[in-house]
This record gives C-alpha cells, sequence and structure tokens, in this order.
C-alpha cells in the first residue's frame, strides 16, 4: 500500500502520481470570459508512462504499488450529444482545421465535477476513498490523478489520436488498418520522443492530436486537491490512454488567477503567484519532477492582449468579428507552476531611438538556428537548448517588450524602458548565456501582491517600481533576471528548498545592478555592504518573530526530495498564510552565498557559478548538488572546515542566525555609507532636542544627500527613537523630499507618520495604501528591495516594542482592503510573494 499522505493545516498537498506516468506536453484552447470571470475550454495531456520511461533510459522498472483497495466512486460517462461544429467558428485555435470537436460550452448541471459541492468530498486529501490499484499486479483499474482544485470539469475522454493524416509515419506502417489502445499509445511514444530538431514537426502533430476526435469518455472524480480518472480495464499507467482531453472551466473565485481592473479602470485577469500555484487555473501535475512542455492557444476580444509564458512574441489572430486568438508555446520542459497568463488593455512601450546595433544584437534567434546534434554537451533531457547554439551564447540582450495600462506608458519609457538593456547585458556578463529567447515585462493591476514575479519568458513588475529615482526598479529587475537561471533554468528538486531560487536572485541582484550602473570597484563594494547591513537588520527581526520551525531553510533534513511511493508529496507550510511574510529563504540563504564567495573571492566563485549554470541548466537541484560541486571546485587551502556536513548543520538545518554568520557581523567594521548615515542620525538627534524657541546664534544642521539605501537605514534609526516631534518630521519629509521617494523609502516615511501621529502627512499614507498595494499587502519584500522585515508595520510594534495602529480615518479615507484589518506588514527583503518559480519550483518572486 502506498503510504498515505497525512499534511498539517498549512502543508501544501502535491497529488499527481507522478512515479507512475508522466505528462510530457500540454495543449491548452481557452476562452477569457470577462461578464463571467472565467477561463473556459479544454486541454489535452500526453502522458509518457514512467516503466516506459525507465525502459528506455536502461534504468531498474519500478514497481506501482496499491494506493487503496476500497472501491472508487466516479462520475458516470455520457455520450457526448453536442452537435458537431466547425473548429474554425467554435474553436480560439487557428490553423488545424481538421478536426470537429464538441462545443467547449457544456456547462456543469450534474454536479458531478465534486469541487466542494459534495461536502464528503469536501473533507481532505487525507481520505483514500478515491484511490484504485495504480499497479499491474492487482484486479483494479489504474488511478491517473491531476493536481486541481476550484474547477469545474465537465467531461474527460480518450483522444483518437490515430486519426490524426500522416500520423501513420509514427507507426511503421504505410497504412494503419486496425486501430487499438496499444497502436494509440505507441504513436504518442514516438510523438513525445522526437528528437530535439524535429521539435516544430513535434509541435504540429501536438496541435492536430489535440483537436482530434474523442474515442470514449473516461470516468472521473474530484476531491479538495485533485482530479481523479481511470478506464475500464486499464490496469496499468502502460495501459491508460496516453493522450485525454479535459473539458472545464474556471471558477471567479479560484486561487490561481485575479480578476480585477487595471490602473485605467479597464478589465484584466492575471496569475497572481498563488500558493497553489496553477491548479486552479487547469488540471496539472504539480511535483517538480513533472517536466513538460507546452503550447497555448487564448481566444479573447479583440481589444485585449493576451500575454504568456512562450518562447514566441505572439501576434493576434483575427477569428469571428470582435474575436482574436493569441498562441504561445514552450519547448524547454518547465513544471506547470511556471505557467504564466495576463490578458488586458496592456500598451506595448518602444525605446524612441534604436540603434542598428542594438536591433542586431537583439536579433531573435530561433530554436533551428542551433545545432542540436551535440547531445552529450548538457546534462538535461533533450531539448533545442541555446546553451548549445554558438549565436544565443554570445548574445547579451535577448530580445523584449515592455508592456502597461495605457495611463502608466509615460513613467515606464521614463523609469523601467532605459533599464532593460543595462540589467539584461549586466547579467549576461556575470553568469553567461541567456536561458530563455526573449523577455516580455508587464507592469501589472494595482493589487499585484508583491514587488514582482519571474516566469519563463514573462516578468511582472509591480508600478510600485516606477516611482522615486531607478534604484528601487532597477534591484527589482536585477532579482527577477536573475530567476531566470535560479529558479526557472535550475529549480530545486523539492520546493522545501526555496532558497536555492530566492537566495541566489538575492545575491546576484546586487551585482547585476552595481554592473549595470557601471560602478568602480570601490563604488559597488560600499553599495553591497550597506544592502548587507540592511538585509541583517531584517534577518534579525525575522528570526525574532517567527516560529523556528519557520526558519530553517531545509525543513526536511535527510528526507528533502523524498516522495511517496505514488510521487505524491506535501509542502510543509505551504498554505501558512505566516509564510507569505517570510523572508528567512531570501537572507539566510543570500548570506550563505556571500559567505561562500568572499571564501573563495569573487573571481574564483563567479567562474565556478558560470560552470555549475553549464552543467545543472535545465534540471532539478537538491542543495548538496550545489555544495558539493562548490566544495570540489575550492584549493584546499581555501576549504579549511567547510563540508556539505557543516553547512547543512549550521546554515540550512537550524533555526535562528547561524553561527558562522554572527562572528562575522560581530567582526566586521561599518562600511562608509553606513557611517554617514549614522552621521546624519545623530544630527536628526540634535534637531529634534532643541526646545521650540532656538537661540539666534544656533548654528542650522546641513545635512548630506542620501542614496535610497540610506534613507531607508536613517529611517530605520529614526524609527527605534521614542519621539519625535512634528517640527523634526515636517523637516525631515521636505530636506529629503520623502513624498517623491521610492516606495521602500515611503513605507519607512509612513511608519513613522502612523508611529507619531503626525496628522499631517495622512495623505501621504493614503496614497501610499492606494498604490503601493504589491508592498502592503505582503510582507515579501525580497532581499532586493526592502529589507526591514519587523513583525510590525503600519500598524504593529516599532522596533522599540512600542504599539501603533493606523487611525480609522485614515482607513476609511482610503477605501482600501489593508491585510490585518488596517495593519499593512512591514515587508521583508523582497516584496514578492508566492511563486517559487520553475525548474523546480513553483513561480519565482
Amino acid at each position: 500500500m502506498d503510504v498515505k499522505l497525512e499534511p498539517s493545516w498549512d502543508d501544501l498537498p502535491l497529488m499527481a502520481n507522478t512515479s507512475h506516468i508522466l505528462v510530457k506536453h500540454y495543449v491548452l484552447d481557452l476562452d477569457v470570459d470577462f461578464e463571467s470571470q472565467i477561463f473556459e475550454g479544454t486541454i489535452v495531456l500526453f502522458f509518457e508512462s514512467r516503466n516506459r520511461l525507465e525502459k528506455q533510459s536502461g534504468s531498474t522498472k519500478e514497481t506501482c504499488r496499491s494506493e487503496s483497495n476500497e472501491a472508487c466512486r466516479f462520475s458516470t460517462p455520457e455520450p457526448c450529444h453536442s452537435p458537431v461544429t466547425d473548429t474554425r467558428t467554435s474553436s480560439s485555435k487557428t490553423g488545424y482545421n481538421d478536426f470537429a470537436i464538441c462545443g467547449k460550452g457544456e456547462k456543469d448541471t450534474s454536479g458531478k465535477d465534486g469541487n466542494h459541492d459534495n461536502p464528503e468530498q469536501a473533507s481532505g486529501i487525507s481520505s483514500s476513498k478515491y484511490c484504485c490499484d495504480t499497479g499491474n499486479h492487482g484486479s483494479e483499474d489504474f488511478l491517473l490523478v491531476l493536481d486541481c482544485c476550484d474547477l469545474s470539469v465537465f467531461k474527460v475522454e480518450e483522444v483518437d489520436v490515430a486519426a490524426v493524416p500522416g500520423i501513420e509515419t509514427f507507426t511503421g506502417s504505410p497504412q494503419i488498418t486496425f486501430v487499438s489502445e496499444e497502436l494509440r499509445n505507441q504513436i504518442v511514444h514516438e510523438l513525445v520522443t522526437l528528437p530535439a530538431d524535429r521539435w516544430r514537426e513535434q509541435f504540429d502533430y501536438y496541435a492536430h492530436c489535440s483537436q482530434a476526435p474523442g474515442c470514449g469518455e473516461l470516468l472521473f472524480d474530484t476531491d479538495t486537491w485533485s482530479l481523479q480518472i481511470r478506464k475500464t480495464g486499464a490496469q496499468t499507467a502502460t495501459d491508460f490512454p496516453h493522450a485525454i482531453r479535459i473539458w472545464y472551466s474556471t471558477k471567479p473565485q479560484g486561487r490561481s488567477v485575479t480578476w480585477t481592473s487595471d490602473q485605467s479602470g479597464r478589465p484584466c485577469v492575471y496569475t497572481m503567484g498563488s500558493p497553489v500555484n496553477n491548479r486552479a487555473l487547469f488540471p496539472c501535475q504539480e511535483p517538480p519532477v513533472a517536466m513538460s512542455t507546452w503550447q497555448a492557444t487564448v481566444g479573447a476580444a479583440a481589444s485585449f492582449v493576451v500575454l504568456m509564458s512562450g518562447e514566441n512574441s505572439a501576434k493576434p489572430t483575427q477569428l469571428r468579428e470582435g474575436r482574436a486568438s493569441w498562441h504561445y508555446y514552450v519547448t524547454m520542459p518547465m513544471p506547470a507552476s511556471t505557467f504564466t497568463i495576463a490578458v488586458g488593455s496592456w500598451a506595448e512601450m518602444k525605446p524612441e531611438i534604436c540603434s542598428s546595433e542594438d536591433l542586431a544584437a537583439e536579433r531573435s534567434l530561433t530554436p533551428s538556428e542551433a545545432d542540436f546534434r551535440c547531445v552529450g554537451i548538457c546534462g538535461h533531457m533533450e531539448y533545442p537548448c541555446r546553451f548549445q547554439n554558438p549565436s544565443a551564447t554570445t548574445q547579451e540582450v535577448i530580445p523584449h517588450r515592455v508592456f502597461a495600462p495605457v495611463c502608466l506608458q509615460g513613467a515606464c519609457q521614463e523609469t523601467l524602458l532605459p533599464l532593460v538593456r543595462p540589467c539584461l547585458s549586466a547579467a549576461h556578463s556575470v553568469l553567461g548565456t541567456h536561458p530563455f529567447s526573449r523577455l516580455d515585462i508587464l507592469i501589472v493591476p494595482a493589487n499585484f501582491p508583491s514587488l514582482g514575479m519571474a516566469s519563463p519568458h514573462i516578468i511582472f513588475l509591480s508600478q510600485s517600481v516606477l516611482i522615486g529615482m531607478n534604484h528601487l526598479c532597477g534591484t527589482r529587475l536585477c532579482h527577477e533576471i536573475a530567476h531566470a537561471w535560479f529558479g526557472l533554468a535550475i529549480g530545486a528538486r523539492d520546493w522545501t528548498e526555496e532558497w536555492l531560487s530566492e537566495g541566489f536572485a538575492t545575491h546576484l541582484e546586487d551585482v547585476f545592478w552595481a554592473k549595470a550602473q557601471q560602478l568602480a570597484p570601490h563604488e559597488a563594494w560600499e553599495q553591497q555592504e550597506l544592502k548587507a547591513d540592511l538585509r541583517w537588520r531584517c534577518l534579525q527581526d525575522e528570526v525574532r518573530n517567527y516560529p523556528e520551525e519557520m526558519q530553517v531553510l531545509r525543513p526536511n533534513k535527510e528526507k528533502t526530495g523524498h516522495v511517496s511511493d505514488s510521487g505524491s508529496s506535501v509542502i510543509k507550510h505551504g498554505l501558512n498564510p505566516e509564510k507569505v511574510f517570510m523572508q528567512v529563504h531570501y537572507l539566510k540563504g543570500y548570506f550563505l552565498l556571500r559567505f561562500l564567495a568572499q571564501r573563495l573571492g569573487d573571481d574564483t566563485y563567479f567562474a565556478f557559478l558560470r560552470k555549475f549554470v553549464h552543467t545543472f541548466h535545465g534540471q532539478l537541484i537538491l542543495s548538496q548538488d550545489f555544495l558539493q560541486m562548490l566544495l570540489e571546485n575550492i584549493p584546499e587551502e581555501k576549504r579549511l572546515d567547510l563540508s556539505v556536513e557543516n553547512i547543512f548543520r549550521d546554515w540550512l538545518e537550524s533555526s535562528g542566525i547561524p553561527q558562522p554568520l554572527q562572528t562575522e557581523r560581530q567582526a566586521r567594521a561599518e562600511c562608509g555609507l553606513a557611517r554617514r548615515v549614522g552621521a546624519e542620525v545623530h544630527k536628526w538627534i540634535r534637531v529634534n532636542r532643541r526646545p521650540h524657541k532656538r537661540k539666534r546664534r544656533e548654528t542650522e544642521e546641513v545635512f548630506e544627500k542620501l542614496l535610497p539605501d540610506q534613507l531607508v537605514l536613517l529611517l530605520e534609526h529614526l524609527l527605534e527613537q521614542k519621539t519625535l516631534n512634528p517640527r523634526t518630521l515636517q523637516s525631515l519629509k521636505r530636506t529629503y523630499q520623502l513624498s517623491q521617494q521610492d516606495a521602500e523609502v515611503r513605507h519607512r516615511w509612513c511608519e513613522l507618520i502612523v508611529k507619531h501621529k503626525y496628522t499631517k502627512a495622512y495623505k501621504d499614507v493614503e496614497r501610499f495604501l492606494q498604490e503601493d498595494q504589491g508592498l502592503e499587502n505582503s510582507s515579501c519584500w525580497g532581499a532586493t528591495d526592502m529589507l526591514v522585515s519587523r513583525h510590525t508595520a503600519l500598524g504593529g510594534c516599532s522596533a522599540t516594542g512600542d504599539t501603533y495602529t493606523v487611525p480609522p480615518e485614515l482607513l476609511s479615507a482610503t477605501h482600501v482592503a489593508v491585510a490585518g484589518h488596517g495593519h499593512i506588514p512591514v515587508w521583508g527583503a523582497d516584496g514578492e510573494r508566492g511563486r517559487q518559480a520553475a525548474a523546480g519550483c513553483p513561480p519565482v518572486l
């Protein structure tokens, strides 16, 4: 019997039985309905059974075990009575009109979809009532389990891939005379295993197969977290249909997408990095090992722009009057959690002047330009890899587009657009080949719950990065660009090891940003030391205010990477609402990598990092994969007491401040930028102590101009003062023009306003509540941006322990739903939230 999952209330279950069968490709065909706030259509899944994969790779065949001996309860299949319709008008897909399919508009009138409608079914995942024998030794049918929630599933059917014209080329026969289940599965096997240099042919056949007729409905049912499907008589994964079509729609309250209005008041919808990832957008396999490719066609009103994770810069195809479709595809196998979509009235920003050199540098390189015969170069499964393309390896700046709501065009043109090229170029100079061929950047609606999120080929940024100087915009952009390598191209095999994504992105953002600014080495060192000071303060606050068990970077310890016999597992604390506000994985990960870089020296460390990226891109890793390779590359004289075991003990498997970090911080001297802040703090304390009526001869204080990070540190120190009088606060605002500074600075300023009830500046707090929801709704501020994570906030406890709350008149004036009923969480190190993305993590923030 398979081990039952018994997650705690705050654990996220990954239900898919990936040890038995794997999705290799998804084809989505969806329509967006803004009136009903749903996506509706079909998804076709192409599978490969694990024992076939293992035979192929020469590994030992895995024995499948029974998940339950109890009988299964499933929806009774009913024939499709919908009239056959012309796909040129009923489907948003274009270019593949060989087949008629049942209308996607079948409504769920039977109540059989099982999504929380039946109290018995909503009881949780510990129940095994839906589980059947998944092995090949019993009498029960094989059960396919997909991760799924908040979806209405109407029908599941097998796809008759043998009906596709020309498909006989995959059978070895000139024509197909007899169609069996075994033949259909053999066709799918040949299709999913085509070599990388035939990817175009492969994707064409995927598209044609996705519109082939059905050849029998399948039994299905759902519970809280999964969709279970079986075929009567198919007792093993090998016997189960390898191409199935699911007819479904999302629900308006589904947790994977947000339906809202953009800053111009126009409707839009986007994936926001939910803790449940994409399982409320489409049924999928979520465990990191389920690496797949996909193609998606989305139909919408012609006035909308559809952006999506995809290698191509899609253009709309006009359908019937007033409708258009957008088609995207991905040839690099990725976890389904990294799929991202945004539909809205986005406007594209273009540089005012673009030189011929710029155009040549950004020339789009298609996968067909690479020599993919060099199969042995990379360690990942075969796909059209940019690391094997000489032209791609020297491409410093990949093609990119910038989109935003219409009313933010000017701010994007001024602040964001000029930063994209230097930040991409800086990243290439540090890590080498860009893993992805192009990039879209979108300024998302004001309710986006973080500062940024990275997905394959697309980055979401909060409007908060556009305000103030370009510092916040640049550091956030660099952080998200870094995720292309760490979090997407290289992912964690166990999602609890978030530091492998966020720690690396936080450490690299400083390096990228220094190079993008073309700073001299000493200037770069000063800025990075100041950032380390801010992060150190943040980490100290984190360990003081959160449970010890949530401060551990490798919580599963020796069981890290382990799954049940079926492949299902749980993500510890994945649904804990407090985890959203924690930055430990950013900060401790950052300080560990900083510690290792200092031990090796920057030149040696970053040369190693390029080697590591070249070795592990396209793969899933555990902490020991990185650490073992690193230690093998350290000269013996620098290794000293470093070992994988010691690093696990001191940094990854213990709560609190790591001892090596504590020792290093106690021994270090303040950098020059921090010392200047200290001097300014003393000036302000003197100003605050002066009586209201001063002596005429008393000299005025002269204040220095400060960098944004210096201002953050200054305000942090001033927040530790018990009282600041209104005159001091007024002078502080005027001296540094605080209401025009970036969001990091303004957040600290708002804390001072609320703490000291400085009513003259309440308008600044109102503006912050309305315009910076990416900060107020999330204290996930990656180590890139805001580096102070007091458990407090605008409305909480100050650093000195004093309690203060947002006045009711402020809340009523803003009409904004603020987290914590009027408490604005102080973000932590990154401004990001939720999605850990990529080659092995859920989306990345």
